[in-house]
């Protein structure tokens, strides 16, 4: 039985576990948090990703927490109504196919999915990989030492497998322009099961309702021509520099800003893309935003995700040589992953504009939408999953 140890709890990682370990792999599960990490903002499935979760058994398990988002609106700077839409019209989803869940609720579900099956090690990391002809010799921060068949990165656009592998992750990352925050405030607004987005040139705002829920998700975004690498580690740094960034906007920024100072669940990042000339090297494979992070100017993160990890778990059940099942993988899901990547040109300009004049011409976008038919964005083309030959326990 090969014993393969996949870094990350999040959604690639569990989705794969489950794969591997219906096909016979001895999995475990590392996760640098203490815990599940249930929180976040609402996510997109959709397109072949749903046909991924259906093959899983959680399709009817995750139509039951679709959260129907109603309304977007969308507000000038002094909080002025745009336009106010239903989310698809905006995104391109397919009303009644596509999911709207809480990332937290989709994280839960996968791994319930794999916790009796799979070993599962929280608060713990990887610290060093030595790949050799036998495996990989891997050492954990905890100081624990273990040797694995294979070795898969699922921990995400800042990934520490991907840096023990392939290096520094500066000549991969391709930053996008724009920093944020994320975090949870009180819903004093009456908000239900609705967006509002607020936006100036180079800068935007949101708060998200899901449900009925006494909390909204908050969401501050900026244009910053360069990441502010000197506040990535420094909370307070962080902070700072979005209280400044918003400071003398209208509408309710002061009030998120406040909110975000006070927040214990801050979320701070830049908005960037991952792009890799291979994503393995000798036993170790990077699966999901590890490997191709498309930023969530795409809204596709969780679906490559979830079809990365079937793509490359049939694969390794199928191909005893795993060179050959990476790379199988590999080739069968790197067109799939460029072309969504390539949406950010459409994301970018429909969201947050930075320049006066493209803010107008996505104004005038968003309007349109309430007349002309839309057309479903090119992810929803098709691709299909390979069919696995071991019945789901």
């Amino acid at each position: 039985m090969k014993k393969v140890l996949i870094s990350g709890a999040s959604i690639a990682g569990p989705a794969l576990a489950f794969w591997l370990q219906r096909s016979g792999f001895a999995v475990t599960i590392v996760e640098k948090a203490p815990e599940l990490r249930v929180g976040g903002y609402p996510i997109d499935v959709r397109g072949t990703a749903l046909d991924a979760v259906e093959r899983m058994g959680i399709l009817p398990r995750l139509r039951d927490l679709h959260i129907s988002t109603r309304r977007l609106t969308f507000l000038d700077a002094d909080g002025g109504e745009i336009v106010a839409l239903a989310p698809n019209d905006v995104i391109g989803g397919i009303d009644g196919e596509d999911l709207e869940i809480r990332r937290g609720d989709l994280i839960q579900t996968l791994y319930d999915l794999v916790r009796d099956d799979v070993e599962v090690r929280f608060g713990d990391t990887v610290e060093t990989l030595a790949d050799h002809d036998g495996g990989v010799d891997v050492t954990f921060r905890s100081g624990h030492r273990d040797t694995y068949d294979l070795v898969i990165g699922a921990d995400g656009l800042h990934s520490r497998t991907r840096e023990l592998v392939f290096g520094d992750e500066a000549p991969f990352h391709h930053y996008l322009g724009y920093s944020f925050a994320g975090f949870t405030m009180p819903n004093d607004f009456g908000l239900f099961r609705e967006g509002l987005a607020w936006s100036t040139p180079g800068k935007g705002a949101a708060m998200y309702a899901v449900l009925d829920s006494e909390e909204v998700h908050g969401f501050l975004v900026f244009a910053r021509p360069e990441p502010p690498m000197e506040a990535f580690r420094d909370p307070e740094a962080q902070r700072d520099l979005i209280a400044r960034t918003f400071d003398g906007e209208g509408w309710e920024i002061p009030r998120l800003v406040a909110a975000m100072r006070q927040a214990d669940d801050l979320f701070f990042d830049v908005i960037s893309q991952i792009h890799l000339p291979r994503w393995s090297d000798g036993h170790v494979a990077l699966i999901g935003d590890a490997a191709h992070a498309p930023s969530f100017l795409t809204g596709q993160g969780t679906s490559l995700a979830l079809v990365g990890a079937y793509v490359l778990g049939h694969a390794l059940a199928t191909i005893p040589d795993h060179a050959a099942a990476f790379a199988a993988y590999e080739n069968r899901v790197r067109g799939f992953v460029e072309a969504n990547q390539a949406l950010v040109g459409t994301g970018q300009s429909t969201l947050f504009p930075a320049t006066a004049e493209a803010l107008e011409r996505r104004n005038a976008a968003l309007r349109q939408l309430t007349t002309v038919p839309r057309t479903p964005r090119p992810e929803h083309s098709a691709f299909t999953l390979p069919d696995f030959a071991v019945p789901v326990r």
